[in-house]
C-alpha cells in the first residue's frame, strides 16, 4: 500500500469511527433468557449506561491507535518494507476484531436510552496521535504498547464488572467477552515481539486513561 492509500485509507477509518454505525462480524455475547431490562432501577440503568459509555469510549480511542500505529508502520523511511506491511495487516486485523467491540458498546448504550461521549472526536484525535508516537517507535515499542495498552484495559473492564449491576446481564456479558478478547490480543502482541515499554510510558498511559475514563463516565 503506497503512503498516500495508507493516508486515505486512515481518513476513511476515522470517519466511520466516528459518523458511522459499526457493524459487527461476531453476534453480540449478551444471553437472550437473561436480556430484562425491565428488572433495572431508573439508577442503575444510569449506571450502566455510563459504565458502558467509557467502554464505547475504550473502543473508539482502540480504532484510532489500531489505525495510527497502522499507519506508521507503512510509513516511508522505517524499517524494510516488508516488516512494516506485515506488522500493519496484524494491526489491522486487530482493530478489525476491535470493530466488533465498538458495535456491542453502541448498541448496549442504545438500549439502555444512554448517549456516546459527546468529546469522541477528541478521544480520536488523541489516541490517534499516540498511536502514531507508539508506531514511529519500531516494531518491538508499537507491539509493546499494544500489549500495555490491552493489559490497562483488561484491568479496567475487570472493575467494571465489580461496579456493574448484578441484574444487568447483558452488559455484563459484553463485558466480559471483550476482557477475554483484549487478554488475547495482548498475549498475541508479546507472542510477536512486543518489548516493554519504561515504566515512566506505562504510568503516564494510565494517568491519561484514568483523565479519559472519569470525563467519559459524566460527558
Amino acid at each position: 500500500m503506497s503512503a498516500s492509500d495508507a493516508l486515505i485509507h486512515a481518513a476513511d477509518s476515522a470517519l466511520r469511527t466516528l459518523f458511522v454505525k459499526p457493524h459487527a462480524s461476531q453476534p453480540c455475547p449478551t444471553v437472550p433468557e437473561h436480556h430484562d431490562d425491565a428488572a433495572l432501577t431508573a439508577e442503575e440503568r444510569h449506571l450502566s449506561g455510563a459504565l458502558m459509555r467509557v467502554n464505547h469510549v475504550g473502543e473508539v480511542c482502540a480504532q484510532a491507535l489500531y489505525t495510527a500505529q497502522a499507519l506508521a508502520a507503512r510509513w516511508p523511511g522505517g524499517p524494510k518494507r516488508e516488516a512494516n506491511e506485515a506488522l500493519a495487516a496484524r494491526l489491522e486485523a486487530a482493530g478489525r476484531e476491535e470493530t466488533d467491540h465498538l458495535a456491542w458498546t453502541q448498541a448496549r448504550l442504545d438500549e439502555l436510552g444512554a448517549r456516546p461521549s459527546l468529546l469522541n472526536p477528541l478521544w480520536y484525535a488523541g489516541a490517534f496521535g499516540l498511536g502514531l508516537v507508539a508506531g514511529a517507535l519500531g516494531r518491538g515499542a508499537s507491539l509493546g504498547f499494544v500489549v500495555e495498552t490491552e493489559r490497562q484495559v483488561e484491568a479496567h473492564l475487570a472493575s467494571h464488572m465489580d461496579r456493574l449491576p448484578a441484574q444487568d446481564h447483558a452488559s455484563r456479558a459484553i463485558v466480559a467477552q471483550m476482557k477475554e478478547d483484549e487478554a488475547r490480543h495482548a498475549r498475541d502482541a508479546q507472542q510477536a515481539g512486543a518489548t516493554e515499554l519504561p515504566l515512566p510510558v506505562r504510568g503516564a498511559m494510565r494517568a491519561m486513561a484514568k483523565v479519559m475514563t472519569t470525563v467519559a463516565h459524566r460527558i
